[in-house]
């Protein structure tokens, strides 16, 4: 605004000025306009999404993370899947409750097929819904609400019931949500370092048949996927500066809980927790 009032009293005087001066002003004060203007737009281009949207959150938003952890995949699968352990220690959740399992799985297991959850970004707002869950052993998490369809193929997680109709499915009810994904895959493989006397260059393809002593190291690659769009725009204001460090948060948040598993200071829970009372 500063420089606008210099403009503005130079206007207001124009009538005892020469016109070419009165010009002058009128000319500075255009070259102003639209310099604000195109300021202006800068921050709608910056701000708002593509097409006029101003709203960040009025399409779908996708987060992802990944991480590669020196651990069985087997542990880190466990952790992952153990739904009910969530509000331990994942961020903004507040509470996790396994209300459905599946039938037992080809390992003999069975996996969570529902659940219901608390998530708050602070004291005063949080908000409770149901995920559809599908577990493929050892590989894949994918929890789906709202208008949201799994990924899986039907063979994939035939141990799982189908999803009930859209007016008796607790997942497809109004939420905070207008729809939600999130999806783990973890992709195992054995680590071994090379031998000693092949870190140098010199010496790096003169013993090709040599092996370090050190045993062979499970590594497990962990994918984080999340897909969703906020209903409720007051989330979507409330929500808006933790969203996009969600996936990151949560990842770190699972890699915290595998390390204090693996070395004794927590573990994942085993027996299943108590239903929701009907």
């Amino acid at each position: 605004m500063k420089s606008i009032r210099p403009i503005t009293s130079a206007l207001l005087q124009s009538s005892t000025r020469a016109p070419s001066t009165s010009c002058r002003a009128i000319s500075l004060a255009n070259a102003s306009t639209r310099s604000l203007d195109h300021e202006r737009q800068q921050r709608r281009a910056f701000f708002g999404a593509a097409g006029g949207n101003t709203n960040p959150f009025g399409s779908n938003q996708t987060l992802t993370a990944q991480r590669t952890l020196p651990y069985p995949s087997t542990v880190i699968y466990d952790i992952i899947s153990d739904v009910a352990s969530y509000s331990e220690f994942l961020p903004y959740c507040r509470g996790s409750i396994v209300t459905k399992y599946s039938e037992p799985a080809q390992d003999g297991k069975k996996y969570p097929e529902e659940a219901k959850l608390i998530i708050g970004f602070n004291d005063n707002i949080s908000e409770e819904f149901t995920s559809r869950v599908y577990c493929v052993p050892g590989k894949i998490v994918e929890a789906v609400s709202g208008n949201m369809k799994s990924t899986l193929s039907g063979d994939e997680i035939a141990h799982h019931s189908p999803r009930p109709a859209a007016d008796q499915d607790p997942s497809r009810k109004d939420t905070v949500m207008a729809h939600l994904l999130t999806r783990w895959s973890l992709k195992p493989y054995p680590y071994k370092p090379p031998p000693t006397d092949a870190i140098s260059k010199e010496n790096a393809h003169k013993n090709t048949s040599n092996t370090n002593p050190v045993p062979s190291q499970h590594k497990t690659e962990v994918n984080l996927a999340i897909e969703f769009q906020f209903s409720n725009p007051l989330y979507a204001a409330v929500a808006g500066g933790a969203a996009p460090k969600v996936a990151d948060k949560m990842i770190e948040a699972f890699e915290k809980r595998v390390k204090e598993v693996m070395v004794g200071s927590g573990h994942a829970r085993e027996d299943k927790p108590k239903r929701l009372s009907t």
